[in-house]
């Protein structure tokens, strides 16, 4: 049986060379080394000012909303269609995510929606690149501006995407990627918060510290209440190597994008991961999103994922919406989300990939999805 992963990572040897030297040398004085040279690789890479590599994209999101005194009793937005990371940092602290629709034409927030749920008690908004697709930051941004309500951005899906020549993730007042071994760019597990605004660094600085204020000397002091999810020298050393090579990187993603949409250029009524004018779009996960008259409903569209993985191709579905899983509220007014959701599959894109694996998986889904109901 030929087995296409859904996703796998490009490490050379310069990334091998790295990890080794971090976990020889990289100890007592030297136990931040690579860690900082990595810091400084994604300031420069992102252009922004203030950067914190951490353990999870998760983790980064969780930092941020802390550093915004996000808390009970307040709202923050976030799009209905992603995945739990980009919602159970909210919860954690105690606010109430807000679900809001999806736009049809890219798959991300909608800036009329966030709109209509703007209350008195909204605090952030969270919005998602999703699958490397990139939302209207112009019309985001100018939202939040408007209600003086700080934006996020969740480029965890979406490292090395464009938005007008600014980098996903750079151009809110905050951002947060994830660097775990699926995505683009990895470091086994990781991610990291970005910062455009100088009046919160010091409270970003001293809650991801574990609660000890930067510039303080005195041991074991600690000021308040704070988190800890720094990611570790060995996993930084991964990190740069893969961010200084991060252009080749996106670049094969974008090649077997190009090879899947070519084979599917024939393939009537279907959408593919959009690419608007003035933007580069990453894509990390090939999106089909099928149209009416493919009768495509959620149960068939499950049944098409396991028939084609039980094969060794490893096609996903689109997210479940969040508010539809059990520990929160359904949203059905969400009816672009809710609908997204049941006709969408994601389609393998990782570096060793050729064009004829593109073509086998097509060819792989095509034979499974039968004749249109």
């Amino acid at each position: 049986m030929r087995t296409i992963l859904a996703a796998k990572p490009s490490i050379t040897q310069r990334e091998i060379d790295y990890v080794t030297d971090a976990v020889t040398t990289g100890w007592g004085a030297q136990c931040y080394d690579y860690l900082n040279r990595f810091s400084e690789c994604l300031r420069e890479y992102f252009d922004v000012p203030h950067v914190w590599p951490t353990s999870s994209c998760h983790g980064a999101l969780h930092i941020g909303l802390k550093a915004l005194g996000v808390g009970p009793g307040d709202e923050v937005i976030v799009p209905d269609l992603t995945w739990t990371g980009s919602v159970f940092p909210i919860s954690w602290l105690g606010a109430t995510p807000v679900f809001v629709d999806a736009l049809e034409s890219s798959w991300c927030i909608s800036p009329a929606s966030i709109i209509a749920a703007i209350t008195p008690r909204t605090r952030a908004i969270v919005i998602v690149h999703l699958y490397g697709n990139l939302c209207d930051m112009d019309a985001i941004m100018e939202i939040g501006r408007a209600h003086g309500i700080p934006v996020i951005e969740d480029a965890a899906e979406a490292v090395g995407s464009e938005y007008h020549g600014r980098k996903a993730g750079s151009i809110g007042d905050m951002g947060v990627f994830s660097m775990h071994g699926t995505k683009t760019l990895t470091s086994g597990e990781g991610g990291a918060l970005l910062c455009n605004r100088d009046d919160l660094v010091e409270s970003i600085a001293t809650i991801e510290n574990q609660g000890r204020k930067p510039g303080k000397h005195i041991i074991f002091w600690v000021d308040e209440i704070g988190l800890k999810y720094k990611l570790s020298n060995i996993q930084a050393a991964l990190g740069l190597g893969q961010f200084e090579r991060a252009g080749e990187l996106v670049g094969a993603k974008r090649k077997i994008f190009d090879w899947y949409q070519t084979l599917l250029a024939d393939w009537d009524d279907i959408a593919l991961n959009p690419q608007p004018e003035g933007c580069l779009n990453s894509y990390w996960q090939p999106t089909i999103m099928f149209g009416e008259s493919w009768g495509m409903t959620e149960v068939r569209r499950n049944a098409l994922v396991t028939a084609v993985t039980s094969v060794g191709v490893g096609i996903r579905p689109l997210f479940y919406p969040v508010s539809k899983l059990p520990m929160y509220e359904p949203a059905p007014q969400n009816h672009v989300t809710y609908a997204l959701h049941g006709r969408g599959i994601n389609l393998p894109n990782y570096f060793d990939m050729t064009q004829d694996d593109v073509a086998y998986v097509l060819a792989t889904v095509r034979e499974r999805l039968g004749p249109t109901e």
